[in-house]
């Protein structure tokens, strides 16, 4: 079995042996918790990357808060992890996929098809019954090799030039608050991009934590598109993180190639001379 946007718990404890697991728990406001959180107990097997230190690049101050790491160390953190070119990748974390979405487009950007989210993440291996270890990861040399990129990204310059036509549609993946720039707790600058829309990642989830089911975020996202094609949505969010939710719930539905604007909001804002809007969607 390949599994390329999600995983039950069911699925995974019957694979695991044959899966490399990585736990991408973390917080945004306290990037202690998510070595804490794995040390105190994890899926067997599974290895930690850190969202600050392992997924994002060097920060120079004006390319966002998780700027995209180099490839080539990336890919050797995956192979320290594990990872064969042709063994599944699984990642999990404890906020409905909010940073293991990231691992799973990150591994796509390195060419890697064969990744997943586990779908309601540990909390759904935990209520299913699967154990939890404390032990680290066992230590095993993969032989994974970045390849062509399965992903589009977009830089600031193209998010620039298109606000004066409009072809692309940006979606803000950020808490409705945030998007209309009533509150700020991460970025200088409260917000959003001129002409954005605003799709919040925690829309694509049930209660439980789970992705909907793909009818309805299809529903979903063709009432977002309008009639426009997949391909013409730019996702970003805060910093470039939970904007992948939005596009692994696009894959899901059937939707995919939307691009992702890796920078996001914290590189958007970084730079005075670029627009900022605030309010509602026009």
């Amino acid at each position: 079995m390949t599994w390329t946007t999600l995983i039950s718990a069911d699925e995974l404890a019957e694979a695991i042996d044959h899966c490399t697991v990585i736990d991408a728990r973390h917080d945004l406001l306290d990037p202690a918790v998510g070595p804490a959180a794995y040390a105190a107990g994890h899926i067997p097997g599974a290895s930690f990357l850190h969202q600050d230190l392992d997924l994002a690049g060097p920060k120079t101050g004006s390319n966002g808060r998780h700027p995209l790491p180099d490839r080539e160390t990336l890919a050797a953190k995956l192979r320290a992890a594990g990872l064969d070119a042709g063994r599944q990748l699984v990642a999990y974390d404890g906020q409905g996929g909010m940073f293991a979405v990231r691992v799973w487009w990150l591994a796509r950007w390195l060419g890697h098809r064969k990744v997943a989210v586990l779908d309601g993440g540990i909390e759904a291996w935990t209520r299913a019954g699967f154990p939890l270890s404390t032990e680290p990861a066992p230590q095993r040399q993969g032989s994974f090799a970045a390849g062509a990129s399965l992903v589009a990204e977009v830089d600031a310059a193209t998010v620039l030039g298109n606000l004066a036509g409009g072809d692309r549609l940006v979606v803000d993946a950020r808490a409705p608050e945030r998007y209309r720039g009533e509150v700020e707790p991460l970025d200088p600058v409260a917000g959003h991009i001129p002409g954005a829309v605003n799709r919040p990642f925690q829309l694509n989830l049930r209660p439980d934590g789970r992705f909907k089911p793909a009818p309805v975020l299809r529903q979903e996202f063709e009432s977002l598109l309008a009639g426009r094609p997949p391909t013409s949505l730019v996702h970003h969010c805060g910093s470039g993180v939970t904007a992948c939710h939005n596009l692994l719930a696009m894959e899901l539905a059937g939707l995919p190639g939307g691009a992702l604007y890796p920078g996001s909001w914290s590189e958007w804002c970084a730079d005075p001379a670029r627009p900022v809007a605030r309010g509602a969607t026009p």
